[in-house]
This record gives C-alpha cells, structure tokens and sequence, in this order.
C-alpha cells in the first residue's frame, strides 16, 4: 500500500509538472515576446497609421484649399483618431494650419526639420528670405516662425530614420528640448506646402510596459488556475492507470478475483475491460492447468504404483510357484532316478506332485480372476435375490473342507434375506470368507454365519474361534500374498490371495467389508443393500 500511494504521488505529480511546465513556457514565451517585439510593433503600426494619415491628408491638399474648412475638418479627423500633431506651413514657413498648442514651436521645428535634412535642402541651400516688400499683409509681427535653434542643432539629437523617399521622410527620435521620443513625418504636400506630423512614443512604451505588466499577472494566475486544474484532471487520468496497475499486480500473484470497475470510456477503461477478461480466461486456463497436472500426478503415481505392484506380484508368484515347482520337480527326480522302488512310495511321491500341481493351478485361477476383478473386465449385474440360499449352498459344498479340518458351521440365518447386489461375485466373496475361516479355525473350531440389519445395509459375518489378528496387520491382510503366519498359510495350502479378491469384488460393488477381533475369535464381515 505503502509503495501504489508512492506510485501514485509519483505519475501524478509528474503529469501535472509536465503541463504546468508547459503552461509557464508559453507565458514566459508570450511574455518575452511582448517585451521584445510588442513597442517595435507598436512602432511600425504608427509608422503605418502616419504613412496613411498623410496619404489621405495629401490627397485633401489635392481636392480642397488649406484655408478651407474641409481641409481642416479632415485634417482634425485624422489627428483625433490617431493622437497627432499636424503643422502644415506654405514654403515661406508661414503657418497655415496647427493642431499644436505651440505652432510656433512646431514651425521651429519643422524648419530645423527642413533645413537639417531635407534632401532638396541640404545646409546651404535654404530658401532666401523674401524681400520685406514682397512679403503679404500680416507676415510682421510673430507670424514668421523663428529662426531655428542653433542651440538645439548643437545638441546632436538621436534619430532614426524608419521611412524615406522624395516626398517625405519618417524618423524616430529625441527632441532635445522636450527630451521625449516621438515619430515625425515632415515633407511636402502635393500642393507644395509643407507638412510636420508627430505623435510621441512615451504613450506606446507606457501602453507597451502596461499590457507586458499586465501579461504577467494574468500569466501568474492563469498558471495557479492551470496548476491546480491539472492537479485534478491528472488524478482522474492517474486512478485508472493506477487501479490497472494494482490489478496487474493481484493477478502477478495468481489472484485473479480483482476485476477493474472504473467506467472509463476511453482506452484505459477498454483495457481494463481486457484485462477483466484476461484475468478471466487465466483463471480458466490456470484451474484447467492444475486440474491436468493433478490427473498428471495421479497418473504418474498410478503408474509408480502399477509399477511397484507388479515388481511385488512378479516377486510374489515366483515366491509362491518356487516352492511347488522345486518339489515337483524333486520328486519327479525322485520316480526317474527309482528312489520309490515300492508302490507304496511311488504312490507317495505321485501325491506330493499332483497335491503340489493343484496348488499352483489354484494360485494360477485365483491370480486370473483377480486381475479380471481388478481391471474392470467383469463388471457387477446388479439384480434383487435372497442371499440366504446361496449362503446355504455354499455351506454345503464346503462340507469335506470343514471335515477335514475338524470344523463345523453354524448358520445363523433365515430366509428370505433379499439383497441387491451381483450374485456371483457375493457368492465368489462369501466362499473366500468360509474358505479362510475353515483353514484358520482354532479352539472348539466352530465357526457361525450370521446376518445383521444395518439399516439400508445387511451385514453378512463369518465368524471363526482362530487367532486375533495383530493390530499392525489388519490392513496388510487384503494385500496379494501377504500372510500373518506363512507357516500355517503354507501348510493349510492358501494361495495369501483370496482375501485380495474380496477386496476388489466389494469395491466393485461400491459397498464396504472388513475384519473384528473378538476375545474369543475372528469375524469377517460384508455389507450389501437391502432389497
């Protein structure tokens, strides 16, 4: 958790420093731009507004007299729309027209202006003063503008000449006096009187430092606005991409519950969508995997098992068939070589080899019907029947066995006792259990059947007076071979595979069997549904 809100400051605090960042460039850009090129702009717009202003003031010089209102009311237009000051004056410097409060002085000027720089009057070529007799009514007395200041010519003023040709020349400069910058035009008019028009530059550099002030502010609150705008609109870029990768990290460690629930409709919600379903798909896939890799495993242990069962069964057989290949064997020796050179001995030894053969054939039958059992090649045909007539028959086929070895069997049973289960394989169950209770019989050698009610079960027990069965054998006894007394087990002539196939018969019938230590004896005992 620690780490995602790491993450988190991390993406989010650059996102929105990359568009702050770029905001700040742009103003600082617009900023730098308008302190350097915003007064030369403003410069070459008036230069542009004078250009005109004296285009159209030339062109009223052409249709109208200077004295006339027209011209005047022209002229008066022009300079209030574009902040001038026009002096216009005939070629004898006599004012004819001034919006200065100051003619004169602007007179001053505009004959400095003339007889400074004036291509058509360059130092030396100045126009003669007329003769006082050819002078008109009203020239005397302060009409004639002053001679120019020779004082001023000294101060060396600053110009720059922005604009010339044959009709006038525009400048920017430094009037001495005043110590202020303007833009000038002086020139002729069509008509050939002159003409001085100013307009000062402190208004541009004042509106120039005002609108630049006035850019930085803005900038500065625009960039917090932007600032705390992208801090926000990063978060709700960042969640999602977060949230992503947080999921990503659950299904690194195979959690494949985390499932993205922004709805976003752009790509990221899209992506979240696929990876809603991939994770989907990798918990089919992942569950699919384990499940084969389990039946893998089991397959495996299968087959290590098999392997391991048929290394012991191998073992086993030759174990069991070595004792009665090696005695047949001998005794036939024995009848080649004529050992038993009397009947009676011949008899002897044929008995050992025929008694031994039919063991070996018994092993051979039992090891077949087991396998056939194990491998599913008989399946149960499950039917309804009384189980105690079968019981019964079973009882009284085993009579000689039981004669034999001095046994007598009970049974505590009475019919009818309907079951479901295959009668043969009961049959082949209960013969095993009988079997192995007459060659174990001990004590009194009574041995009792007996049916129990179970409920949905009837619990079949063939009970013998042998000895208990040790704790530690209890489940090795169902094992193919294994024997808790191999003495007693060979003498008896058991195969050690009978018990086996009980096992495997009751597992075919899906029903339960087992084996009760009494004080007095040992119960086998078998389970198969009431019918």
């Amino acid at each position: 958790m620690r780490d995602g809100a790491k993450k988190r400051t991390m993406i989010r605090t650059q996102l929105a420093a990359v568009f702050i960042l770029l905001l700040v460039a742009v103003f600082l850009a617009v900023f730098l731009l308008n302190t350097v090129f915003l007064q030369r702009y403003y410069i070459t717009n008036k230069k542009k507004q004078i250009e005109s202003s004296y285009a159209s003031m030339d062109s009223l010089s052409e249709t109208y007299d200077t004295d006339s209102e027209d011209f005047r009311d022209g002229v008066d237009h022009l300079a209030t729309e574009y902040g001038l000051v026009v002096v216009v004056a005939d070629s004898g410097m006599q004012i004819l027209y001034s919006t200065a409060r100051e003619s004169e002085k602007m007179a001053s000027r505009l004959l400095w202006k003339i007889v400074s720089g004036d291509p058509k009057n360059e130092p030396g070529n100045e126009p003669p003063e007329k003769p006082p007799e050819e002078r008109a009514e009203g020239e005397e007395g302060g009409k004639k503008p002053p001679a120019p200041d020779h004082e001023g010519e000294k101060m060396k003023e600053k110009e720059e000449i922005l604009a010339s040709n044959d009709k006038y020349r525009i400048t920017s400069s430094t009037d001495p006096a005043m110590r202020t910058d303007f833009i000038e035009l002086w020139g002729y008019l069509s008509n050939g009187n002159l003409i001085f028009i100013r307009t000062p530059l402190e208004s541009i550099r004042e509106s120039a430092a005002i609108a630049t002030k006035f850019m930085l502010y803005i900038a500065l609150f625009i960039a917090f606005l932007g600032a705390v705008v992208m801090w926000f609109v990063s978060k709700r870029i960042t969640d999602p991409i977060l949230e992503l990768t947080r999921i990503s990290d659950r299904m690194a460690h195979l959690d494949f519950d985390a499932r993205y629930e922004n709805n976003v409709n752009n790509e990221i919600g899209e992506l979240g969508l696929h990876m809603n379903d991939m994770a989907s798909q990798l918990e089919t896939a992942i569950s699919e995997l384990k499940s084969a890799n389990i039946e893998l495993q089991q397959d495996i242990e299968k087959k290590e098992k098999i392997e391991s069962m048929r290394s012991e069964f191998i073992s086993n057989v030759s174990h069991e068939l070595k004792t009665p290949i090696a005695l047949i064997s001998g005794y036939a020796e024995g009848l080649k070589d004529g050992i038993a050179d009397d009947e009676e001995s011949r008899k002897e030894y044929l008995g050992v080899i025929i008694d031994e053969s039919e063991k070996m054939s018994r092993l051979v039958t039992k090891l077949l019907e087991l396998n056939h059992i194990e491998f599913g090649n008989n399946p149960a045909k499950m039917e309804r029947f009384d189980i105690v007539p079968l019981i019964s028959g079973v009882t009284e086929s085993s009579e000689i066995l039981a004669k034999q070895f001095g046994a007598d069997i009970e049974l505590k049973i009475q019919s009818p006792l309907y079951v479901w289960s295959d009668e043969q394989k009961t049959e082949t169950v209960f013969t095993n259990y009988l079997t192995n209770a007459i060659h174990y019989s001990g004590g009194d050698k009574h041995i009792e059947v007996t049916a129990e009610d179970k409920g949905e079960n009837i619990r079949i027990e063939v009970r013998n007076a042998g000895d208990p069965i040790p704790s530690d054998a209890i489940e090795r006894i169902w094992d193919k071979f294994y024997k808790v007394d191999k003495a007693r087990t060979r003498e008896v002539g058991g195969t050690g595979v009978g018990l086996s196939i009980v096992r495997a018969v009751m597992n075919t019938l899906n029903k339960p069997c087992g084996v009760i230590n009494y004080d007095d004896g040992v119960g086998f005992w078998f389970e198969l549904e009431k019918g």
